[in-house]
């Protein structure tokens, strides 16, 4: 079996969770057999049994694959969706049905929403997520798949150490991370932070007022940057007293799976993909005000010390056999 992945964003001008993602699960493939290549644009003789596309792939492009004998299967981060309120996605389905049924072909195509029904198998990263893909975007249940991220050895075999008074966040530093208004929060609730990850770009504005607030509070904020060893990010994860991520958007954060694989306490955005995923084993934020924020923070930080730990997450092996068993079945459903 030869699979593709593709990917529509260059690595080079968005780094994040996708690009570490995108690489583990083509080594995990690797591992137990399959051939597994990155789509090669330019060349016209490459040959694959499945599609991998990590994102919402043109429904032409569907097509054109399906012509040539190509099975598609689509993974899209539901992102935005994935953290609006069964409300607004009941009205964002209705806008969109309608758009559907009275506009133009031409315009209606552009967006790409044929895409979920015209893939052979939909891959989503919560069961929530599973549900936007069906009732927004018309993916028949029988095509939708629930596949977690997996998580390196060298986190889940991490050993015990002791834990320190830091908590830590790991995230790019942008809006959609809310880390300036997590640094703020833990500077109102005098709970220290460390902070590791990048910008976009050094002359973000966003990235420049963390950075400013965190030269202004070093007692409370210690910006670290980002972390180049994996076994070193897992010793900072195992040595945090906990990990808080407040994101105002969220599909699956393989950071928070990471420390959860460390043993972690876990404080993320009160979203549905985070309860989907961890339950009763994390503690929740409303994404709200600096000082309502601070309030829960304090909280969490007196808390750790007599949280259980999460549950492990999965391996990436499991992932990769999972994925497979996927692309089985649909390389042996006929059209």
């Amino acid at each position: 079996m030869k699979v593709l992945l593709n990917h529509a964003n260059p690595f080079m001008l968005a780094h994040g969770g996708i690009q570490i993602q995108i690489e583990r699960t083509r080594a995990a493939l690797e591992a137990i057999g399959l051939q597994v290549e990155f789509t090669r644009w330019w060349d016209d003789q490459q040959a694959a049994d499945v599609i991998h596309y990590c994102g919402r792939m043109p429904a032409e492009h569907i097509r054109l694959a399906h012509q040539k004998g190509i099975k598609v299967v689509m993974a899209e981060l539901l992102t935005a969706q994935g953290s609006r309120s069964p409300a607004r996605l009941r009205l964002q389905r209705v806008i969109s049905r309608t758009i559907e049924s009275i506009a133009p072909r031409q315009f209606v195509g552009a967006f790409n929403w044929e895409s979920y029904r015209l893939a052979d198998a939909v891959m989503v990263n919560t069961s929530w997520e599973g549900q936007i893909a069906n009732r927004l975007f018309g993916a028949a249940p029988g095509k939708i798949h629930v596949v977690p991220n997996g998580v390196e050895e060298v986190f889940l075999h991490s050993q015990p150490a002791t834990r320190g008074p830091w908590l830590v966040c790991s995230a790019t530093i942008t809006e959609r991370k809310r880390i300036l208004e997590l640094a703020e929060a833990s500077v109102r609730a005098q709970t220290p932070l460390r902070v590791l990850g990048k910008p976009y770009s050094e002359s973000d504005s966003y990235a420049q007022q963390f950075k400013q607030l965190a030269d202004a509070q070093p007692q409370f904020i210690r910006y670290e940057g980002q972390i180049g060893g994996r076994s070193q990010l897992a010793q900072i994860y195992r040595e945090a007293r906990g990990f808080v991520l407040l994101s105002s958007m969220e599909t699956r954060s393989l950071a928070a799976e990471e420390a959860a694989a460390c043993e972690c306490p876990l404080l993320l955005s009160d979203l549905p993909w985070a309860r989907s995923v961890f339950g009763q084993n994390a503690r929740y934020c409303p994404v709200t005000s600096a000082a309502s924020t601070a309030r829960v923070l304090r909280q969490f930080y007196d808390q750790c010390p007599s949280l259980k730990p999460p549950p492990k997450p999965a391996t990436w092996q499991e992932v990769a056999l999972q994925l497979k068993a996927i692309y089985e079945q649909v390389l042996s459903t006929s059209r």
